[in-house]
């Protein structure tokens, strides 16, 4: 909403007049007809009407004075932020055929809308996902029993390296994290593309698939944390690639031989998308080949089935059966692929409503016209307006600008700086306006910029408007459309994301002083965490910037800033809060254009370095021990927090008396500062303010299986987190126990091998 200041007086006439008469018995108390008839009660309302007219005009001065210097500044409120997603549309009842949607199609979660962002091929197929499970234990009996057989059935040597494996089924839940490095064999994500079920004929699903296009949604499990802004360039991005294979079967779809031995072949897929997606969410478009080529091998002996690069082996014969075929998504090896979420069938979505044809109130012919949409927020790049002057055919070519102050007069003037003679165009368009976006507020021009509509013209517009945060929604919720054939369901795997309010009045005002000092230009320290803090669509718990420094080369950089940025929440480490890419990519686009353009700007999480708490006390007799104890472990946790604690709101200072490095320094209340060490003495201060404590015997901090030492000395990025925290009652000896109990788990690794074999199921006799 747009920026109000509180009234200075809001009586109205029947308060002024009731005031008036119940002072009369103070000041005159011989006065004691009170009737409307007397006189004197008749003064008392004329006066009353002539205050509440004063009253009124006094209240506007204030707001027309600070409207008009908004106006001038140019700050309007941070508009919403529509939320984000990802949605598959499954033909599950409907015909055997593909439907094709195009973009636009609103589904819903509940009452709340969202509209896909891309066209789609509904496929009549559905699909399940496998991977080659790594054996953490490889029994050499199985892989003797294994060569044995392959000499017996082919008169030939096995290979000599084997890699047992069990064929897995990779079910997407919200926690389901796959690393193709670490828990496959072969780098790979196999999708099963199987008929709907054990009815529908193989050979119709084929020919509904002939050369069509599968949309691949992805959602990769992001823990990168870097993200760097180079001078005059965009964010640095890695060049992370997934490729995409399907069976390259002959026509004979027989098995080609080499030396003897069956060898697959595979042919690469064109696909495209719009997105890296191992970097962030997105849609992945791949063309599928003719109907001839969605096929399998029809000699795969039971001796090659699943091994090396064959698909996995499905015990499950029925389902073998439904198999049309299989696409295989292959990482390169030594790259890091963690995906959360990929199925088929899928597109991104949008929380956004449409409004269609709204009409607004008619041109007034004045300056400075100002209409409001009847939905706020507003898509900012969304509205199209409509001009229509009478009976002339409706004027469709006004469009948005930032600054009306840009725009050229409606009655074109010739350039004076030119001699006559000299053609010139240099008048700008004049069918202009701007938009407050969060208001849902169109402003025209007044005429010498911009043009105004004509008296009693009909305007008409066309927009879209977002639920800001509340566009948020859980896996699962998105599951209504009035739009979609019949026979499809819609839903959404995984959480929307993205979505977050418009700009409060308060959050709003403070902006003022701060575009004043930074005019939103990435300058001083300050500047850089002022700004970083108003980057909409995130939830920022933390900004710390570190002038003049690189965190490559972890010295001082000239020209460079870094920006260690902590997120408010973060499901997956609540204790340690680490930004993934996509929250630093928002970041980034918001910073962008704000940069200059010699700085070059780093961004990066906290480096957490792992240390370990004992702590040995003595509480007060007659207490009760454990909430003693607990409220210890707390109060340490929150001292080595990198959050301010949970009653602090998280935000930029709410003063600035200056802009220099000094003005941006963390302290306890943001959260442990950088470079500060950590100190046992210090911990057993903070233990001691602790009600109903005795004594602080011993506090023991150690790092990793290090001896315990104090200070633990931190520097660059590096924060402190807590692996480990026991306090126990009792003395020196006690703590040096509880230390030895925390530092007792160990993490084992495996070994890769070279050849994929799948482990024989035990069958009974």
């Amino acid at each position: 909403m747009p920026l109000t200041v509180p009234s200075l007086d809001n009586r109205r006439y029947p308060e002024l007049r009731d005031e008036a008469l119940a002072r009369i018995s103070v000041y005159t108390p011989e006065w004691t007809n009170y009737q409307r008839s007397d006189p004197g009660v008749t003064i008392i309302e004329v006066m009353a009407f002539m205050v509440e007219d004063l009253l009124y005009r006094a209240n506007q001065m204030p707001d027309r004075m600070r409207r008009k210097f908004l106006t001038l500044l140019d700050i309007p409120l941070q508009e919403a932020v529509s939320a984000r997603g990802l949605v598959t549309i499954d033909n599950e009842r409907g015909p055997l055929e593909t439907f094709t949607l195009n973009a636009g199609i609103e589904v819903s979660a509940g009452q709340i809308p969202f509209r896909t962002a891309q066209g789609l091929d509904v496929l009549p197929v559905t699909a399940q996902l496998y991977y080659k499970s790594r054996l953490p234990v490889q029994p050499e009996q199985v892989k003797a029993y294994y060569k044995q057989l392959y000499l017996a059935a082919r008169n030939q040597s096995a290979p000599m390296d084997l890699t047992l494996y069990e064929t897995m089924q990779y079910l997407t839940r919200a926690s389901s994290v796959i690393d193709l490095a670490q828990d496959t064999v072969d780098n790979s994500l196999w999708i099963a593309l199987l008929t709907r079920n054990p009815r529908d004929d193989i050979e119709t699903a084929r020919e509904a698939l002939d050369g069509k296009t599968i949309n691949l949604g992805i959602v990769p499990s992001i823990s990168e944390d870097q993200l760097q802004l180079i001078l005059g360039a965009q964010a640095v991005q890695r060049s992370l690639t997934l490729d995409y294979y399907i069976p390259d079967v002959p026509a004979d779809g027989k098995l080609p031989t080499v030396a003897g031995i069956h060898q697959p072949k595979y042919r690469l897929l064109d696909a495209s998308a719009t997105v890296n997606p191992l970097l962030e969410p997105g849609i992945v478009q791949i063309t599928l080949p003719g109907k001839d080529k969605l096929k399998l091998w029809d000699n795969i002996e039971p001796l090659d089935a699943g091994t090396g690069d064959f698909p996995p082996s499905l015990d499950n014969t029925d389902l073998q059966a439904r198999v049309i075929t299989w696409l295989r998504l292959s990482a390169p090896k030594g790259t890091q692929a963690r995906l959360h979420w990929v199925g088929i069938n899928a597109t991104e979505v949008s929380q956004r409503a449409h409004i269609f044809n709204e009409v607004l109130p008619n041109g007034s012919g004045e300056p400075d016209q100002l209409v409001r949409l009847s939905k706020a927020p507003v898509i900012h790049d969304s509205v199209q307006l409509t001009v229509q002057v009478g009976n002339k055919p409706p004027e469709t070519d006004w469009h948005l600008i930032d600054d009306l102050t840009a725009a050229g007069p409606e009655v074109p003037t010739p350039d004076r700086r030119y001699p006559p003679g000299v053609s010139t165009s240099t008048n700008p368009d004049v069918n202009v306006f701007s938009l407050d976006a969060e208001a849902g507020e169109i402003r025209f021009g007044d005429g010498a910029r911009g043009r105004r509509p004509p008296f009693g013209a009909v305007l008409r517009a066309d927009y879209d408007y977002s639920a800001g945060s509340a566009g948020n929604v859980g896996a699962g919720t998105i599951t209504t459309s009035a739009a979609l054939p019949g026979g499809l369901k819609v839903t959404n795997p995984v959480r929307t994301w993205g979505g977050a309010e418009a700009e409060t009045i308060r959050q709003g005002e403070k902006q003022i002083a701060r575009y004043l000092q930074h005019r939103d230009r990435l300058v001083s320290a300050a500047d850089f965490q002022l700004i970083t803090w108003r980057a909409p669509g995130v939830q920022i718990g933390r900004v710390d910037v570190l002038p003049a420094y690189s965190p490559e080369s972890d010295s001082s950089a000239p020209g460079a800033v870094t920006l260690m940025i902590i997120p408010r929440y973060d499901a997956e480490h609540p204790d340690a809060p680490r930004p993934n890419r996509t929250f630093l990519d928002a970041i980034c686009r918001y910073l962008e254009p704000r940069r200059l353009v010699t700085t070059e700007v780093y961004l990066r999480g906290p480096v957490y370095r792992d240390i370990y708490v004992a702590v040995a006390i003595k509480v007060n007799p007659g207490v009760s021990v454990a909430p003693v104890r607990e409220a210890v472990k707390q109060s340490l946790l929150q001292y080595l927090s990198p959050l301010p604690p949970p009653d602090v709101e998280p935000g930029p200072p709410e003063t600035l008396t200056s802009l220099s490095e000094a003005a941006v320094q963390s302290d306890m209340q943001s959260g442990w500062p950088l470079n500060k060490p950590v100190v046992d003495l210090e911990l057993l201060a903070v233990a001691s303010r602790v009600p109903n404590l005795m004594l602080v015997s011993t506090v023991l901090v150690a790092e990793g299986n290090a001896t315990p030492a104090s200070p633990i000395n931190l520097t660059g990025l590096e924060l402190p987190h807590v692996a480990g925290i026991m306090v126990v009652i009792g003395d020196a000896q006690a703590a040096q126990e509880a230390l030895r109990q925390l530092r007792g788990q160990q993490i084992f690794t495996g070994n890769t091998a070279s050849v994929p074999i799948p482990i024989i199921p035990e069958e009974c006799a």
